[in-house]
C-alpha cells in the first residue's frame, strides 16, 4: 500500500487517540498510573490560573505561565485538553518535518520515512500522549521558545556561526544546499572537509558583530525579556525562581538517568563546593564548544548533536528530555549513511537496552522500596556509554552538508533560494 503524508498524519493521530482514551483506563484500573506525574502538576497550575490565583502556588510547577494558560480548557472542557493538545503539537512537528526536508529537495520517499520515525516513535507518541511536552522570524520565535523552555539557548552560538556574510547577504534570501543522492551513500565521514575549524575560533568570534546577528539578538532577546518581564510583573519573584532561576540550578535528589544523581542524592542537605559544580558543569560545556565549532554549518545535525550530548551530560535526566533530541533525528536522517540492518539496529538495542536496565533498578527502588541506589547509579553510569557510543556512530556515519551556500557559489542544481 501507498502511503503519503496525509495518510501517516491520520494514521498517527488515530494511535494517539486511542494511547490518550487507553491511558484514561490505565489510570482507573492499575497501580502504575499512565498519566505522567508532570501533567497532573500542569492541570493544576492551569485550575489555579482559572480561579485567578499564580500557577506557582502550585508545588513544583517550574515552567512559563504561558503552559498553564494553553492548558485552561483542562478545567472547563475536559481533563485529557492537554494531552490532546500536546499529541497535535506532534503532528505538526511530522509535518514541519517533511516541510525542511523538502526545502533541502529531499525526495518524498526519504521525507516519508523520516517523518515515521518521528510520528511512530514509541517514545514521543507515548510521553505526548501520556502529557509531557526568516532572520526576523527566526528570531522571534527562538526568543518565544528560550523563554517558554530554557534549553534551547544552548543552540544561540550555532545560529550566530552559521549567520554569516557569505551565506546570507543583506536585502536577499539565503541558499539551502540541495540533498543529493551522492550526499547518502557516500561513507565519507564529517569529520572532513568543510567543518569549521577550532582553530579558527578566535576568527569567528570576530566575525560575529554583523548587521543580521546584531539584528538576530537584539530582537531574540527583547522577545524573551518581553514575555519575560511580562510575567515577572504579573507573578514577581516567584515566577523568576521557579520558571527560570530553578532551571539554571537544579539538583534534584530523586532518582533519574542522570549519573550525578546519586551524590546530589547523598549531599542533598549540603552546598556543593565550586570544584564540585566545576566537576559537573566543564563536561558538558566543554563538549558544547567542540560540537559547536566542528558542526555548525550543517545546522540541524548540530542541533542533534549539542541536544544528545547536553541530555546525557546533565544533571538531571527525565525521559521527557529524549523527544528534544527525537524530534531532530529525523531532520538528519536523509544525510546518515547509517544503515538498519546492522549500526542502526544496534544502536536501538544497545540505548534501550540501557534504558530497560536502568528502569528494572528504578522500578524496584520506587515501588518495591529496595535499596538499589548503587544499582541505579551503575545503571546510569552504562546509560551514559550507551548515548556516547550512539552520539559517536551518529558523528562517524554522518555526511557534512552545510545547510547553507556561499551566495557567490550557488547555481540552481545545487541550492535552492529560501521562500
Amino acid at each position: 500500500m501507498n502511503y503519503d503524508y496525509r495518510s501517516l498524519l491520520l494514521v498517527s493521530a488515530v494511535v494517539r487517540v486511542c494511547l490518550i482514551i487507553y491511558g484514561e483506563w490505565q489510570d482507573s484500573h492499575m497501580e502504575v498510573r499512565y498519566t505522567d506525574l508532570d501533567y497532573l502538576v500542569f492541570s493544576d497550575a492551569s485550575s489555579l490560573m482559572a480561579t485567578g490565583m499564580s500557577p506557582y502556588k502550585r508545588s513544583t510547577y517550574r515552567y512559563s505561565p504561558l503552559l498553564a494558560f494553553m492548558l485552561l480548557p483542562n478545567s472547563f472542557i475536559h481533563a485529557s485538553w492537554g494531552k490532546l493538545l500536546f499529541s497535535a503539537s506532534d503532528l505538526l512537528v511530522g509535518l514541519f518535518i517533511r516541510i525542511i526536508l523538502k526545502l533541502r529537495g529531499v525526495p518524498e520517499n526519504l521525507c516519508l520515512i523520516s517523518m515515521g520515525v518521528w510520528l511512530f516513535n514509541p517514545f514521543t507518541f507515548t510521553i505526548g500522549t501520556r502529557g509531557n511536552c526568516k532572520v526576523l522570524q527566526a528570531a522571534f520565535w527562538y526568543g518565544l521558545v528560550v523563554h517558554f523552555r530554557i534549553y534551547p539557548i544552548i543552540y544561540a552560538l550555532p545560529i550566530l556561526l552559521v549567520l554569516k556574510p557569505h551565506n546570507i547577504q543583506s536585502g536577499s534570501k539565503p541558499y539551502l544546499q540541495n540533498w543529493t543522492p551522492s550526499q547518502q551513500k557516500s561513507q565519507q565521514s564529517s569529520s572532513g572537509e568543510g567543518l569549521v575549524r577550532i582553530s579558527d575560533s578566535w576568527l569567528l568570534l570576530r566575525s560575529m558583530l554583523t548587521g543580521e546577528k546584531i539584528l538576530f539578538g537584539l530582537l531574540s532577546g527583547s522577545v524573551f525579556f518581553f514575555w519575560t518581564g511580562l510575567f515577572f510583573y504579573l507573578y514577581q519573584w516567584e515566577f523568576l525562581n521557579e520558571a527560570l532561576l530553578y532551571h539554571l540550578t537544579r539538583t534534584d535528589p530523586r532518582h533519574n538517568f542522570s549519573i550525578y544523581f546519586y551524590h546530589i542524592y547523598l549531599h542533598h542537605q549540603h552546598e556543593f563546593s565550586i570544584l564540585e559544580k566545576l566537576v559537573t558543569f566543564l563536561p558538558q560545556l566543554m563538549v558544547q564548544l567542540v560540537l559547536i565549532f566542528r558542526f555548525a554549518q550543517d545546522l540541524p545535525f548540530c542541533y542533534l548533536v549539542q541536544t544528545v550530548a547536553f541530555v546525557a551530560f546533565n544533571k538531571v535526566i527525565t525521559a521527557q528530555y529524549f523527544v528534544w533530541y527525537f524530534c531532530l533525528l529525523p531532520l538528519v536522517l536523509p544525510w546518515s549513511t547509517i544503515t538498519l540492518r546492522w549500526e542502526g539496529i544496534s544502536c536501538i538495542l544497545i540505548w534501550m537496552g540501557a534504558q530497560i536496565h536502568w528502569l528494572m533498578w528504578g522500578y524496584l527502588l520506587e515501588f518495591k522500596g529496595k535499596n538499589v541506589f548503587v544499582q541505579l547509579w551503575f545503571a546510569g553510569l552504562l546509560f551514559l556509554a550507551a548515548n556516547t557510543w550512539v552520539l559517536v556512530v551518529l558523528i562517524r556515519r554522518h555526511k557534512f552538508s552545510p545547510v547553507f551556500l556561499w551566495s557567490e557559489k550557488t547555481s540552481s542544481k545545487s541550492g535552492r533560494k529560501l521562500q
